[in-house]
């Protein structure tokens, strides 16, 4: 079942103003500031939601949020934006009625994220469909490009728009939206020249220097720093909170889901950058012959990168910064520029190409996102525009705007008198005269065309001669000051004469919301919006594709003589037809408010909230509603909520709602005068009527509570009751279940103890049975044995007395030896020739027989162990043993080569393809290769050579280059000499009067001594046509280089050399080789 829920449940203050009782200004405050203390930002005006920024995030615009407020009436829920949005959008789908959504407020209020709102509500609501869905996803990213053009920060907010907008989203019959229309209003151009300290300049220009890339930046001509753009202010460029790099990427991104193109983007980013370099223009005085100052270009670098941007000549540019030519009628005069006049050129330029873009990106947008059909479409509206502003310096702008809301405020009047005549018509209620203030003798002062502010101010703009801004206030003296709402100190009126908070430069007009002081100075410039038209046939010469659209009038075939129309007048212009257009819409309305000046949250400025109440015009909207009948319901939900304060309609009425009402009302005794019956309304007339019935309510439904409670807590009693006497007959069942297990496991266990008791003792009686007469058996044997042994030897005794005792010592001594060997088989040791152990020997007289056993064994042991060898494993375990005997105990190196195998070939010669050649020059097989030194007598130092040794020669080849250095036959080599200690050097002394002894004797140092002299001698005493090669190990010994003899002396070397092995030159007849001490 749904439960039906009201605005007036839980509510937090009084969530509907119209029901506030009593209504001043301080407990409208305080209603406001009571439930933003509770996080709740929307409070409503009868059908007008007021919105407070709560300046941060809050869960309540969820996708579960969007579902609750979908298709619910107005005020079931408490108040959200969404009420209204999905009241707008119902009413236009099911009563096909044209709606306008009214957002107003001042800069910072949040009437932008509440235009978000809307549509994105509208959006999640609406159909679904790839069609659908992607005309939703172009309007909803009109925005960022809209806001990254047409926004930027203020002091009052960080995201504020500089411009009025109002979109007409259109709609199938299905409610299906079809695309939509934006209208731009009043862009503040004057922001792209100047911006108020502590503000910035549009959001696009910083979001370019940081977003885009360097390679789009060099076609722009552009740099990073925002320090070298005039245009753009310093103080305030970065702004926290904002990350202009990803705001740029999602402009990108948004453009082209709208529908641009890239060459399009790419020209949209050069005007950008043009209007940056023409900011950096500056001009210097230039004396003429006759006197006159004429401006000149400073430094020409800007306007040159400007001009390539734009694609116009530089020459024509720069003379229309120079000269100004007026036309009149058939005659042209070129008059020139002084600096001043140059600057004002240079400016208006920039703001007129910059507004001008927004307005080509405005139409752009609309040929994107305009619905297709021709068939009548079903409109919603979405106005998006500048509050009421006043500031301390007031101008041109903030008066075109206050003119703006006074429009919105005196429509906004005469559509809530219209809807509440048109509701009373509908449900037959009399309607009766509500007085309150029209203000359209405001607008009247403003905008009449006799004799109104906006006509004398062009009336002043178009008037020959001198044109200042005091020549405009004096006309409004003359004119307004008879006007009850018009205040000057220079006018006729002398009331004023002495007033000293007017100042003689400026005026006063007393609008709806309060007075504003204007200050005249600049209203005819800003009027007049000049751009002289030499700048205009400049940018229309331009090759560019976008500028020759934005400056058609430019065009030299096209020359319109006829002066331009002024800013107030196409203003007045474009707010007439927005005011015709809303007439025909159902207006929905959101008054934002902003609770404080410094973006915090959790604050309420009372003085500030009190302000915009007031310019809002929120009191008076509240005493219109108020006028006639404050509050209005349904009758069905009225009985519905009501129906348990009269026993004749509770629980359940039968007969029709309005009747159940009727017979509600009569029996709570109210008045006749407080309510009234409509057709399918009731209307109470005074908020203290609906608080007596809400009273009634929460009495009725305390006691209906306490009655629930009562039969709830009976019927849980109950329950609880049946639930343990339930219980206890399950555990006493499974108790006794229990019980009657346990005792027949008792006495089971019982009959097996007895059982076992006796088997048992039956057992034990039957062995002991077996036992006597196993016994008795034994018995008879061993008597039997006796006896007949007694026999035997009787028989036999005269045989063994002779031979007894050697018989019985060789018997003993057999029984040993058998037992000694079968002991000696179970513990022989391991099958390797390394293990020593052997079994002790049992008895001292098998010493003998010991020994040579263990010799034996081992002898068998090793052949065994010699069997498993190869022949090549077999030839290295020769050479190592012929390396034990050549160097145990006489070179101190040979333990550490011990346990490295003798690999030989550690080059792999023939598998080298660098050493290819010279493997093919060695014909024998190459027992030997590896890298040594060859040490160099002049100084010690050694050379790599490839040392290769065969079963003939020992090779010395260059080991980058494999070219043969020397080739020794084995029969040259004499002997072979090393040192006592761990260094590898050795010398090949070869035999005097050889062939090879002629460069002398070859002193080498290797790694692998050991295994080269091993092979060396093992070599030379295997041939039988050679001696038998000697090994000399001495720490000092002779080599012979060419005809000098030279001793190498082997010496331990002090620790402060470290471990390594260095030789030294010590004179022409002593080498040095200082060799680490062996740890």
């Amino acid at each position: 079942m749904e439960v039906k829920t009201s605005l007036l449940d839980n509510m937090i203050g009084v969530g509907d103003m119209v029901l506030l009782e009593p209504l001043t200004e301080d407990s409208f405050l305080e209603n406001l500031k009571k439930r933003f203390d509770h996080n709740e930002i929307y409070t409503y005006i009868g059908s007008v939601v007021i919105s407070l920024n709560p300046y941060r995030s809050l869960p309540i615009y969820t996708p579960d949020k969007v579902e609750e407020y979908r298709n619910r009436n107005f005020y079931e829920l408490s108040p959200h934006i969404y009420a209204l949005a999905d009241e707008a959008y119902r009413s236009l789908r099911d009563q096909d009625k044209d709606q306008c959504i009214l957002i107003t407020g001042e800069s910072g209020a949040g009437k932008t994220e509440a235009s978000k709102l809307v549509m994105s509500y509208v959006a999640a609501v609406c159909g679904k469909g790839q069609e659908v869905n992607k005309v939703k996803e172009q309007l909803l990213q009109s925005n960022p490009v809209l806001e990254a053009f047409g926004n930027a920060k203020t002091v009052r907010n960080d995201n504020s728009s500089r411009f009025g907008k109002y979109m007409d989203i259109e709609f199938d019959f299905k409610g299906d939206p079809l695309g939509g229309v934006i209208s731009n209003y009043l862009l503040e151009k004057s922001r792209v020249v100047k911006q108020p300290r502590g503000e910035r300049n549009f959001h696009i220009f910083y979001q370019l220097l940081s977003g885009a890339s360097d390679d789009t930046l060099k076609k722009l001509k552009l740099e990073r720093d925002f320090s070298k753009y005039n245009y753009l202010s310093l103080d305030s460029a970065t702004v926290s909170g904002l990350d202009d790099a990803a705001n740029f990427r999602t402009v990108r991104n948004a453009m082209q889901i709208v529908g641009f193109m890239e060459d399009e983007m790419q020209s949209v980013l050069e005007l950008v950058a043009a209007v940056l370099k023409l900011g950096n223009i500056e001009f210097k005085p230039e004396s003429r012959c006759n006197g006159m100052d004429e401006s000149r270009i400073k430094d020409k670098n800007d306007l040159k990168e400007m001009c390539e941007l734009l694609g116009t000549e530089q020459s024509v540019l720069e003379r229309a910064f120079s000269y100004r030519t007026v036309e009149a009628k058939m005659e042209k005069v070129s008059t020139t520029l002084n600096v001043a006049q140059a600057y004002y050129a240079r400016d208006a330029l920039a703001k007129n190409l910059y507004s001008r873009l927004f307005s080509w990106l405005v139409t752009r947008i609309n040929g994107s996102i305009k619905a297709q059909a021709k068939t009548r479409h079903k409109v919603m509206g979405v106005l998006d525009i500048y509050g009421f502003e006043i500031f301390e310096d007031n101008s041109f702008e903030q008066f075109i705007i206050n003119y703006c809301n006074e429009k919105l405020q005196q429509i906004f009047i005469e559509l809530t008198l219209r809807e509440e005549q048109e509701e009373y018509i509908r449900e037959g209620i009399e309607w009766t005269n509500i007085e309150y203030f029209n203000n359209a003798v405001i607008c009247d002062l403003i905008e009449n065309n006799q004799n109104g502010i906006l006509a004398m101010l062009d009336e002043e703009c178009l008037r020959p001669g001198t044109v200042t801004d005091e020549t405009f206030l004096d006309k409004l003296n003359t004119i307004c000051a008879d006007h009850q709402h018009f205040e000057s100190r220079l006018s006729k009126n002398s009331k004023f004469l002495n007033d000293h908070s007017l100042p003689h430069n400026c005026f006063r007009i007393q609008h709806y919301a309060g007075k504003v002081l204007y200050r005249v100075e600049g209203f005819v410039d800003k009027n007049n919006d000049l751009l002289y038209r030499d700048l205009s046939q400049a940018m229309y010469k331009a090759n560019h594709s976008l500028i020759k659209q934005l400056f058609p009038e430019g065009n030299p075939v096209k020359v319109n003589l006829k002066r331009p129309p002024t800013a107030g007048f196409q203003f007045k212009a474009s707010v007439g037809t927005l005011m015709s257009n809303l007439q025909t819409k159902n207006p929905n309305y959101i008054r934002c408010i902003k609770p404080n000046d410094k973006k915090a949250s959790h604050i309420f400025n009372e003085s500030l909230v009190c302000h915009q109440a007031r310019y809002l015009g929120l009191m008076e909207n509240v005493r219109v509603r108020r006028a006639g009948y404050a509050f209005r319901q349904a009758y069905e939900p009225c009985l519905e909520r009501y129906k348990m304060l009269c026993k004749n309609t509770w629980p359940h009425w039968k007969g029709p709602a309005r009747q159940g009402v009727e017979v509600l009302m009569t029996n709570l005794q109210v008045p006749a005068e407080e309510y009234s019956y409509g057709r399918s309304k009731i209307f109470i007339r005074n908020p203290r009527t609906l608080f007596f019935l809400e009273e009634k309510r929460k009495q009725c439904l305390e006691d209906l509570a306490t009655l629930i409670q009562k039969i709830y807590r009976g019927w849980k009693c109950r329950s609880h009751f049946l639930l343990l006497k339930k219980s206890q007959i399950v555990v006493a069942s499974w108790y006794r279940r229990y019980a009657q297990q346990k005792k027949y496991q008792k006495i089971k266990h019982s009959t097996t103890v007895v059982q076992s008791y006796t088997r048992g003792w039956q057992a034990r009686k039957l062995l002991r049975e077996l036992k006597y007469q196993k016994k008795c058996e034994e018995a008879v044997t061993t008597i039997a044995a006796f006896w007949h042994g007694t026999q035997v030897r009787r028989e036999y005794r005269k045989f063994f007395r002779a031979n007894a005792g050697k018989k019985i010592y060789n018997f003993t001594i057999q029984r040993i030896m058998q037992k000694y060997f079968l002991g000696l088989k179970s513990k022989l040791p391991s099958m390797s020739p390394i293990d020593k152990t052997w079994p002790a020997r049992p008895y001292s007289f098998l010493d003998g027989v010991h020994a040579e056993l263990r010799r034996i064994f081992h002898l068998w042991r090793c052949k065994k162990y010699r069997s498993q060898f190869t022949e090549e494993k077999k030839a290295v375990y020769e050479e190592k043993l012929e390396a034990s005997e050549l160097f145990k105990d006489k070179k101190a190196l040979y333990p550490s080569s011990v346990r490295q195998p003798f690999k030989g070939d550690y080059l792999e010669i023939s598998k080298n393809p660098k050493y290819q050649k010279l493997s093919s020059a060695v014909d024998e097989k190459i027992l030997l290769a590896d890298v040594v030194n060859k040490i160099n007598r002049a100084n010690g130092k050694g050379s790599p050579r490839l040392f290769l040794l065969t079963k003939k020669n020992v090779v010395l080849a260059d080991q980058k280059t494999g070219q043969l250095k020397a080739n020794v036959p084995l029969t040259d080599l004499a002997s072979v000499s090393t040192s006592t200690q761990t260094d590898g050097f050795f010398a090949l002394k070869l035999k005097e009067g050889s062939a090879s002894a002629i460069k002398g004797d070859f002193l080498l140092s290797s790694d692998h001594l050991i295994e080269m002299i091993t092979k060396l001698h093992r070599i030379s005493s295997m041939a039988a046509d050679r001696e038998k090669l000697n090994i000399d190990i001495l720490d000092e010994f002779l080599v012979q280089f060419k005809q000098d003899k030279v001793c190498v002396k082997f010496i331990q070397g002090s620790p402060k050399n470290g471990n390594s092995v260095s030789c030294k030159r010590k004179n022409n007849r002593l080498l040095e080789v200082s060799v680490p001490a062996s740890s």
